[in-house]
């Protein structure tokens, strides 16, 4: 999209609990002014996956309408995000012969189709091929092997496929909004680029997103992903604990928790009290906070144990020298990084998300950290686009000889004899 001649990008995060629309302007020096934002209840999705369509589009359509005002623009496309149970990831390996003595472009794009031929069952589909280094001629840790001399490249990778029907309906639910689908990315991976630091992606860092519906986990190591995972417990299964704990409608049991939640029960004072609304039509009554950390505390630690659980069976817990990010909504319950670092052992932070301009106000909250990571991917594929057309239009230029027609003056004694000898074999025939 364009607005003025600028380049518009546009982040579609379609959450279990909310769907958060940010639009940004990507300005000549790369960088992304964030000019719309937008985000209302979620509605049509279960641990997310879509189950009611016509519900998720009215939730889409509202979110992206909201943005659309306050950026004064009509958006048509959009970077959607993806997660779920079914999202699964798998490492590969490649190897190919180099064509020649130098590695070109082609030479990578074959590497990668040939780490890319593992056994994928016909009910799923590749979402990333994610190079995590390349070897040439048994020289490892190379970033971009173009250019390089050898005989033999190899590329290790990380694969991470999902369901065909989720990634569908994602896509049909955005179409029937009247948007296009430019690209479908991987939830953890948007927030990954939004909220880490390059020294924690070098050092090794777990980045957790606690959403709604599902925890979504991501390792880097040495700038490169290692290992994704999904666990299928957010910030939604909290909200249900409160909402049956306290005998209140889930819409209330969601602002306690945002407001008065808290994961660790030592942290709350004795005399301190909360409201709670009651069901059918009874007065609200007052609890102590004590009662609702009783609730918080033994589900964020199941949480955030099986969290460490996945990160101990991926082999990738000695990778996280830097520790853990945590981020996504669920984040900001107070005492959740007192408790993830009591359980990971490691030091442990709220994400928020960075490298942006613009409604930094609106934007700075872990609960958008998806919906800003997808600006950046769409900002990484506009400028390799635009890399692209630009390459392809300097070849299409006809070469410019660089010897024109020489005039006598311009010759040197050989080419002055070539032409005297020519003229005089013609005058011989």
């Amino acid at each position: 999209m364009d607005k003025a001649g600028a380049e518009l990008i546009v982040g579609l995060d379609i959450g279990t609990t909310k769907v958060c629309a940010v639009v940004a302007e990507l300005l000549q020096d790369r960088q992304l002014k964030i000019i719309g934002i937008g985000d209302c209840e979620s509605r049509g999705l279960r641990k997310g996956m879509v189950v009611n369509i016509e519900d998720t589009v009215r939730s889409i359509r509202q979110a992206v309408d909201v943005a659309g005002q306050m950026a004064g623009c009509n958006i048509k496309s959009v970077f959607v995000g993806i997660a779920g149970g079914h999202i699964m990831g798998i490492n590969s390996h490649g190897v190919i012969a180099v064509q020649g003595n130098e590695v070109m472009p082609s030479d990578v794009t074959r590497v990668l189709e040939a780490a890319r031929t593992v056994a994928i069952p016909s009910d799923r589909e590749v979402i990333h091929i994610l190079p995590q280094e390349y070897i040439v001629d048994n020289q490892r840790g190379i970033v971009d092997p173009i250019g390089m001399a050898g005989v033999r490249l190899e590329v290790n990778v990380h694969i991470v496929t999902a369901a065909v029907s989720s990634a569908q309906n994602l896509v049909r639910s955005s179409n029937r909004a009247g948007l296009h689908v430019e690209d479908i990315v991987l939830e953890s991976l948007a927030s990954a680029k939004a909220v880490l630091t390059d020294e924690e992606r070098e050092i090794g860092v777990a980045l957790v997103d606690l959403g709604g519906g599902t925890s979504d986990i991501a390792i880097f190591e040495n700038n490169a992903i290692k290992h994704t995972a999904v666990v299928p417990l957010g910030g939604s299964t909290l909200t249900n604990d409160i909402a049956f704990g306290l005998r209140t409608p889930t819409k209330a049991a969601e602002r306690i928790k945002v407001k008065y939640g808290c994961a660790l029960r030592d942290l709350v004072q004795e005399d301190e009290t909360i409201e709670v609304p009651s069901v059918g039509g009874r007065p609200p009554q007052k609890l102590s906070r004590q009662v609702l950390a009783d609730i918080c505390e033994p589900r964020m630690e199941e949480i955030l144990t099986f969290v460490d659980r996945t990160l101990v069976n991926s082999g990738g817990k000695d990778r996280i020298r830097s520790g853990v990010v945590l981020t996504g909504g669920a984040a900001l319950i107070e005492g959740c990084v007192e408790l993830g670092e009591q359980i990971f052992g490691v030091p442990t932070r709220i994400g928020y998300p960075t490298n942006a301009k613009g409604l930094t106000d609106a934007a700075n909250n872990p609960k958008s950290s998806t919906a800003v990571g997808l600006l950046h991917f769409g900002a990484d594929k506009v400028l390799a686009r635009q890399i692209s057309r630009v390459s392809l239009e300097t070849e299409a230029k006809p070469e410019t000889k660089i010897v024109s027609e020489l005039t006598p003056s311009d010759e040197g004694p050989f080419k002055r004899l070539l032409r005297k000898m020519r003229s005089w074999f013609q005058d011989i025939s």
